[in-house]
C-alpha cells in the first residue's frame, strides 16, 4: 500500500481532496430518480469485467491516484442477478487493494451481510441520505424504492454497528424545504454522536443535467450559503463538510463556502459520473486559486486520520 502522510493541520488553512478515480461496475439501477443523469434501464449495460478494471488500474500506476471510487447503480434485492452484482463490487474492492489502492464503495442500498463482507476490501464505504422527507417518494423518488427514508438511515446505523468510516450527505434543491434539510442534517448528527463513525457529509447542491427528466431549478448560491452555515452549527466538529468544487462553479462562492466551515474538495476525479455535465477544474490550477486566498489544498485517503487505527 502507498505511505499514509499525516498533515499537520495546525501550520496552515488546510483544504483537502482526494486523488481519485471512478470504477462504474454498471449504470443500469432498477431506481428511477427524476434528477438522475447516471442510470441506465436494467439490463441495457454491459458490466464493467475484472480484466478490464486490471486494466484501468494498470494505466492509473504512478499517477498519484489513491482512491478508488466504486460507483454503481443497484440491481434489485430480489433479483436473481443480485448475488452476480455484489460479487463483482466485491472483487473489485478485492482486486483494487491488491494493486495498492485504496478502494471506497458507494453502490446504493445494501443489506447487512452485504456491508459486512464489503468492509473487508473496503477502507471506508458511503451512502447518501439525500432527504429526509417523505413527500419526495411522491415526486423525485417515486419510482425509486430504496430511496424511502427508512432504509437510507438504516443504512447509516448498520454501517456504525459494522464500524465502517463512512460518507453521508444530503442532495440540495431537489423538492425539499429549509426546514427537511435541518432535518435530515439532525438526524445525521444524531446517529453520529451513538457510533462516531461518519467521517464527512457532503452537501450536494442540485446542478441541472443534460439526462434528467426533473424540471427544478439549480439550488441558488444564497441558499447553498446558508444550509452550509446550518450544517456547521448541526454536525459535531470531528465531521468534515464537504461541497464538490465542481458544482461550486464561481470562485468567490467557493471561497465563501470555505469561510462557512467546507474543509474538503471530495474525490477529484476525471469524470464527474454522477453530474458528468460538469467537469473538475485541473487540481493545480485550483490549489493557486486557493493558496492566492490563503488555503492550502492536500491530497487524502478515503479514510480520515481518526480511523486510521481501525482500518490498516
Amino acid at each position: 500500500m502507498q505511505k499514509i502522510v499525516v498533515e499537520n493541520k495546525a501550520e496552515c488553512k488546510l483544504i483537502t481532496y482526494s486523488p481519485a478515480f471512478t470504477l462504474v461496475p454498471t449504470y443500469e439501477c432498477f431506481n428511477r430518480c427524476s434528477y438522475c443523469n447516471f442510470r441506465t434501464a436494467p439490463y441495457q449495460d454491459l458490466w464493467l469485467t475484472l480484466d478490464k478494471a486490471r486494466e484501468i488500474l494498470i494505466s492509473l500506476e504512478g499517477k498519484g491516484v489513491t482512491e478508488i471510487l466504486i460507483l454503481s447503480g443497484e440491481v434489485h434485492p430480489h433479483s436473481k442477478r443480485r448475488r452476480d452484482w455484489f460479487n463483482l463490487i466485491y472483487d473489485l474492492g478485492e482486486l483494487a487493494l491488491s494493486m495498492g489502492f485504496f478502494p471506497h464503495s458507494n453502490v446504493g442500498w445494501l443489506t447487512y451481510e452485504e456491508m459486512s463482507l464489503l468492509k473487508v476490501v473496503n477502507v471506508s464505504m458511503g451512502l447518501m441520505l439525500e432527504q429526509l422527507t417523505p413527500k419526495l417518494l411522491d415526486t423525485v423518488h417515486r419510482h425509486a424504492p430504496t430511496k424511502i427514508p427508512e432504509l437510507r438511515l438504516q443504512q447509516l446505523q448498520w454501517a456504525g454497528e459494522l464500524k465502517i468510516p463512512f460518507t453521508t450527505g444530503v442532495l440540495l434543491g431537489i423538492g425539499e424545504l429549509p426546514e427537511d434539510r435541518v432535518n435530515s442534517l439532525r438526524a445525521i448528527a444524531l446517529i453520529h454522536k451513538k457510533y462516531k463513525h461518519i467521517q464527512e457529509v457532503i452537501l450536494q447542491p442540485y446542478a441541472k443535467g443534460s439526462q434528467e427528466d426533473y424540471l427544478g431549478e439549480n439550488f441558488s448560491q444564497k441558499e447553498m450559503l446558508k444550509t452550509l452555515e446550518i450544517a456547521r452549527e448541526i454536525l459535531p466538529d470531528d465531521i468534515t463538510i464537504q461541497v464538490p468544487p465542481n458544482l461550486i462553479n464561481d470562485e468567490k462562492m467557493l471561497l465563501k463556502c470555505l469561510e462557512l466551515g467546507a474543509r474538503d474538495l471530495g474525490g477529484i476525479v476525471p469524470k464527474d459520473e454522477v453530474n458528468p455535465n460538469y467537469d473538475h477544474q485541473n487540481v493545480e490550477e485550483l490549489k493557486e486559486i486557493l493558496l492566492k486566498n490563503g488555503w492550502q489544498l492536500k491530497p487524502r485517503l478515503p479514510v480520515y486520520p481518526q480511523y486510521y487505527d481501525q482500518t490498516f
